[in-house]
């Protein structure tokens, strides 16, 4: 069977960043942020050149080993086959490191620019394939649901099988990232977790994570309440002191304050009247920016845009 026919035309993607769990909604909810990576990518006759400016530009590789070229490459083998050559330039804004879903935005806008340069991929490989995909790379769906379909996203594994619905947070709610200089491992945060948690503590994530889904969507005013978390957070504090420190530092002074995704990371979720005083409580040592909720997750856009 023939392999696929590719574009001439370089491809751009932009993806978002995430932030994943929001409290109680442990390895389930996300969120799609207002910051994002652009990604230009080109058939091109041989080899491989990666490009990268931004974040990341002084320690990422630029051959195969790189996270947006591995995802690229899987998707092309399930397109049907690989290109002669590629041109990769990448454009980085989302931090790394820093529990604001750096990854999953490379694996997605991968697989999306694999699917976009390839003649016919979107009947090859519909968004369903793509969050299987994406899933299978990044090891958990909650932050590529998030970065493939925008808004606030519920994911949750069926037979081993990604699944993932989205849903539209409130337009008045406003996320506020304070954003350490370090970063952390998502492997060492997650190697702090305990292998099993008291009941006690598991029913009250239960019963938050829930009543976030209508905090998100329908009542900020629920918001404190819904972002408290007992299955995570507290156990990750010897990786992160300080960010644990600062999310309960903002909630005793009430405001709904979490770790975003494995940190270090703290995402502060307001209504928009208090947003620019929120930013101004954490103090020095932290980059505090007010973003926008991003409703179209991962994007093809024309070049010139």
């Amino acid at each position: 069977m023939a392999g696929p026919a590719f574009r001439a035309a370089a491809v751009r993607v932009r993806t978002p960043a995430t932030s994943a769990n929001l409290g109680p909604g442990f390895d389930a909810l996300g969120l799609s942020l207002g910051l994002y990576d652009d990604v230009v990518v080109r058939v091109a006759d041989s080899g491989l050149h990666v490009d990268i400016a931004g974040e990341g530009a002084e320690t990422l590789p630029r051959d195969e080993s790189h996270l947006l070229v591995r995802s690229l490459r899987t998707a092309f083998d399930l397109l049907g086959g690989q290109p002669r050559g590629l041109e990769v330039v990448c454009a980085n804004r989302i931090p790394h490191g820093r529990g604001l879903g750096s990854s999953s935005a490379a694996i997605c806008a991968g697989i999306v620019a694999a699917r976009a340069v390839t003649i016919g991929g979107d009947a090859r490989f519909d968004d369903a394939a793509l969050l299987e995909l994406a899933t299978e790379i990044e090891g958990h769906p909650d932050n590529v649901a998030a970065c493939l379909y925008g808004g606030f996203t519920l994911a949750w594994m069926d037979g081993g099988a990604a699944r993932a619905i989205r849903m539209d947070p409130a337009g008045s709610i406003v996320p506020v990232v304070f954003v350490p200089d370090s970063p952390v491992l998502t492997e060492t945060a997650r190697s702090l977790l305990p292998r099993t948690v008291p009941h006690v503590d598991a029913a009250v994530n239960a019963g938050r994570a829930a009543l976030l889904v209508e905090a998100l969507t329908r009542r900020p005013e629920l918001l404190f309440p819904a972002t408290e978390d007992r299955l995570h957070q507290d156990y990750r504090t010897p990786a992160m002191p300080q960010s644990i420190a600062l999310v309960n530092r903002l909630r005793a002074d009430g405001v709904p304050a979490v770790i975003s995704g494995a940190g270090p990371t703290v995402l502060a979720l307001v209504e928009d009247g208090a947003a620019d005083k929120v930013a101004r409580l954490a103090g020095e040592g932290w980059a505090a920016n007010r973003l926008s909720l991003d409703a179209g997750g991962a994007s093809v856009l024309p070049l010139g845009s």
